[in-house]
């Protein structure tokens, strides 16, 4: 039989003996092994910092963003051979997709996320902070790769999506990562780990594999790493209390299986979009994955007044669901990872049968197509009534991690409110309604306990990626209960891996370091006006200073008519008594394009090839007629782009800083511009 190697230290390597064993879901047939024993862990983390951390920390943002591009693309390459292992786990074709290409679909939009960086290893984080009268001291936060490597503790749901989604943020922020899959699964994310080793594009020490049991792993972790878990609650919990962790205070994020809700509004009845979109997402989440999701709805609350069609429209979705072998096209539902899962769904079930009662689906049979329903692990889609929610314990407690839910009844949106918070903290919830006032007033009462929540109505009906449905750039995780954590969320995630560090000195000294310029700093002057060089020419700090310009009444009364900006401050014969002006003013915008109109320079063709936008555009004193402005223009920062087609032109994002000054020298209006320009030597 074969068994599992373990990738570490940049080689394949199988644990001492045989270890545990790993069998296929459908038809119980034993496929692998899979064992740790014997592997010298410490040496693990060692090698991730000595040798992945440092490749990576030299990397830029860009490359690694580039670098999970490339990778995702090779990863699809491989997808039938993905597919077929990933029937073993169990999955449907629908299921497999979600883990497979979703997880891919994490490395792409991390990759994307590099534009929102510089093109070097670290980034400041926030705005400048003036730190003294002359503005010759300053504050800001810079945000640097940890020298430590991210441990990922992984559940066994989704043994592809749940390692892709984590060590892409990681691998973003330049910390290199070592994944311990959940072993029952672990076959499924050993095949994808040895396509990323044998396309050769992260650098050695970037990931590393161990199928099998975490050991002494803990026992070697330092404050420079980072741990997230997904798993149970109490598996959690006591991780998160070793002594190391404790000691070293290693961040550790937490993402735990929650009894997640979904509510029906009252306002929602059998002839609305709505109740069909909410049947819809009860059936998908309790039969996606054979309800192995650490998002599935466990908790259904419905008006009292609806239960019955509830119930009813519940069971007739649920009896349409064809259950089987996930090979054959018609089956809609496959089987849970494992015997050992069917035993441990079926026991939580029991607990919440104190106080509940089965409405739909069997404990013991299941009609299934093309397999053995007992050499399988399959299971009937189980659908209970709890009449009592308020008074039962056990049903917002105990999760049966399977095709699971509870149909319970309320009284009132604030009740509802109520019972979802008996959950502790989950991971989501949603609110079916068409009644912003409903929407609302849910949202509000009940997002403290939850990590996301997902308002669903006929306006988002056919777009909405559904509840169980985490996204790459929002967050995921929740409080209480669910882990207290956050994974992913975009930028957010990325800074996870990041040390945050206060930065104080002069502009000059900020600049250098964050090569961002910064207001204050000395500008580099020349001859050549910065619009006549190409992207690798530009310096940060290149600037000029331009020429003055008097505003006149002229300019004001033609600006208003030609932009039909008529803004009573902006007419003489406004009574300006009682307003926060003296006399007619200037427009905002007409003195931004009067500062265009003295720093650009472009009667010739040149390297800059469009404006790309403008951010962070503030008019911080009025211009009056016969004021003069002038225009302090500078290369704040360059982003590199990359071409989307081969045709493309090659260029950059070039950031500028524009301050607008008054015969005062004081500043009227600040902004930061965004222009693209051309690189040399184009192809």
């Amino acid at each position: 039989m074969k068994q599992l190697e373990n990738y570490i230290l940049g080689h394949w390597v199988k644990g001492d003996g045989d270890g545990q064993t790993l069998y296929h879901a459908v038809n119980g047939e034993a496929i692998a092994t899979a064992t740790t024993r014997g592997l010298d862990l410490a040496s693990v983390l060692h090698f991730a910092r000595q040798r992945g951390n440092p490749a990576l920390r030299k990397m830029s943002f860009q490359e690694r963003g580039l670098m999970l591009r490339a990778l995702a693309l090779h990863l699809r390459e491989h997808l039938p051979t993905f597919y077929q292992i990933s029937y073993q786990t169990g999955a449907t074709k629908a299921d497999s997709w979600v883990d497979i290409e979703g997880g891919i679909g994490n490395l792409f939009a991390y990759a994307s996320l590099r534009k929102k960086f510089p093109d070097q290893p670290y980034c400041l984080d926030g705005e400048y902070l003036s730190l003294s009268k002359a503005n010759t001291f300053i504050g800001h936060h810079l945000l640097i790769p940890k020298e430590g490597v991210a441990i990922h503790i992984n559940a066994y749901n989704f043994p592809v999506w749940g390692m892709l989604e984590k060590i892409a943020v990681n691998l973003l922020a330049g910390v290199p990562a070592v994944v311990k899959p959940a072993t029952v699964t672990s076959f499924l994310t050993e095949a994808v780990v040895r396509e990323i080793v044998a396309s050769k594009i992260l650098p050695e020490g970037a990931l590393q594999l161990i199928c099998g049991s975490a050991n002494d792993l803990l026992d070697y972790v330092d404050a420079q790493d980072i741990i997230t878990f997904t798993g149970s609650a109490i598996t959690g919990q006591m991780l998160k209390a070793h002594p190391k962790v404790l000691s070293e205070n290693v961040p550790f994020t937490m993402e735990a299986d929650s009894l997640n809700s979904i509510v029906l509004g009252e306002d929602v009845d059998p002839n609305m979009p709505e109740w069909d979109l909410f049947i819809k997402e009860v059936r998908k989440e309790m039969t996606a994955k054979c309800g192995q999701k650490c998002t599935a709805i466990r908790r259904i609350f419905v008006p009292e007044n609806k239960m019955e069609d509830v119930q009813i429209a519940l069971g007739k979705a649920l009896s349409d669901t064809v259950i089987g072998n996930p090979l054959n096209e018609t089956v809609r539902m496959g089987s849970l990872a494992g015997l050992s899962q069917r035993n441990e769904v079926k026991a939580q079930v029991q607990k919440i049968l104190a106080t509940s009662q089965i409405i739909y689906g069997s404990m013991d049979s299941v009609a299934v197509i093309d397999a053995d329903a007992q050499k399988g692990a399959f299971m009937s889609p189980i659908l209970l009534l709890n009449q009592e929610p308020m008074s039962s314990s056990a049903v917002h407690e105990v999760e049966a991690f399977g095709p699971v839910s509870t149909l319970m009844p309320y009284s009132s949106l604030e009740e509802a409110i109520a019972m979802v918070k008996l959950g502790k903290g989950s991971l989501v919830s949603s609110i079916v309604t068409n009644d912003p006032t409903i929407a609302t007033t849910y949202t509000i009462g009940a997002g403290t306990y939850h990590g996301r929540i997902l308002i669903l109505n006929r306006t988002c009906g056919k777009e909405n990626t559904g509840h169980g449905s985490p996204l790459p750039l929002l967050v995921h995780g929740g409080p209480g209960r669910a882990g207290g954590g956050e994974e992913m969320g975009g930028l957010r995630g990325v800074k996870h891996y990041m040390q945050r560090v206060a930065i104080q000195g002069s502009p000059d000294m900020i600049t250098a370091i964050s090569k961002v310029h910064q207001p204050g700093a000395t500008g580099i002057t020349s001859d050549i006006h910065p619009f006549k060089k190409y992207y690798e020419e530009l310096e940060v700090g290149d600037q000029i200073l331009t020429e003055k310009r008097i505003i006149t009444k002229v300019d004001i009364d033609a600006f208003a008519d030609l932009s039909g900006d008529h803004f009573y401050a902006h007419l003489s014969e406004t009574d300006f008594n009682g307003t926060m002006f003296e006399k007619q003013v200037a427009h905002g915008y007409f003195i931004m394009s009067a500062a265009a109109g003295l720093f650009v320079d472009s009667y010739k063709k040149n390297p800059v090839l469009l404006n790309y936008g403008i951010d962070e555009l503030r008019f911080t004193k009025p211009v009056y007629i016969e004021d003069t402005i002038q225009v302090r223009f500078t290369c704040k920062e360059k982003i590199p782009q990359s071409k989307k087609e081969i045709t493309d032109i090659d260029k950059g994002i070039v950031k500028w800083l524009v301050e607008i000054f008054d015969h005062e020298n004081e500043i009227v209006g600040i902004a930061t511009i965004l222009t693209m320009v051309a690189k040399l030597n184009q192809e």
